[in-house]
């Protein structure tokens, strides 16, 4: 198989959740550089609309947008419908929706605890499940889920003050490993990328605070940019990837090497 080809996405339909800002942007405009049908969703369909028309005017691609609350069964039962009903398949999902609630652990309120872990777990969870009925059926695809480099450990307070944040993205480490090994049989892959520090809308209150401090510990000497995610997203949603199940890509510009 031709390098090119093991990159093409030309022929994939790919679910992109958040996809109307940030990281899942960034996430879908690589999906359909590469050559991918899209369907982004979030709470804010206006958002996931306007990348929805850019994409399609740059690329060609079909791009339909829909707002779907990650943490609703019955949100993520209608994009799963939309997806069949408008492209016939599933090929590829991208996990990406989240929230994040900053507060000392002594103070974190029960209601941020669970919107937190709703969204970032569960919501998580109820994607994969929904979508990987189709893909077990179809005979593979291809999983792929946001967690962050604050699933790693503890992180100093002085710089980010999340705990459910940091728990829900250990999480999705573990549910990544062991999706893999669920559904590696059915041809279904489940990989992770664990971003580092982002200027995003859910980072501005930690890069104001801290951002001086992080970028000391960052060997790179800069936060990730536009287009940081872009090959690793196109990478695990191709053939490239198929032989690569349960794995973790770090793209944080060295910070976890220090530790």
């Amino acid at each position: 198989m031709h390098i090119r080809d093991l990159f093409d996405l030309h022929g994939r339909v790919a679910i992109v959740t958040g996809g109307g800002r940030g990281l899942g942007e960034q996430l879908a405009e690589a999906l359909a550089e590469a050559g991918a049908d899209l369907l982004l969703c979030s709470r804010k369909v206006e958002a996931c609309r306007e990348v929805a028309d850019r994409l399609t005017a740059e690329t060609g691609v079909k791009v339909i947008a829909m707002s779907c609350d990650i943490a609703q069964p019955e949100d993520v039962a209608r994009v799963v419908e939309r997806a069949m009903a408008e492209f016939g398949r599933i090929d590829i999902l991208v996990n990406n929706s989240g929230a994040t609630w900053g507060a000392p652990a002594v103070d974190m309120p029960l209601e941020a605890w669970r919107k937190v872990i709703d969204t970032n777990v569960t919501g998580t969870f109820l994607m994969s499940q929904a979508v990987g009925r189709v893909m077990i059926q179809q005979g593979g695809g291809k999983i792929i889920n946001i967690a962050s480099t604050a699933g790693f450990g503890g992180v100093d307070p002085r710089l980010m003050d999340a705990i459910g944040y940091n728990t829900s993205k250990g999480a999705i480490l573990t549910f990544t490993k062991d999706l893999a090994v669920k559904w590696g049989p059915h041809g279904v892959t489940v990989n992770a990328i664990a971003p580092g520090f982002f200027p995003t809308k859910m980072s501005r209150g930690v890069l104001a605070q801290a951002g001086e401090a992080l970028l000391a510990q960052t060997p790179l000497g800069r936060f990730g940019g536009d287009f940081d995610l872009k090959g690793a997203a196109v990478f695990l949603a191709s053939a490239a990837s198929d032989y690569m199940t349960g794995a973790v890509l770090t793209i944080d510009g060295g910070v976890s090497a220090h530790h």
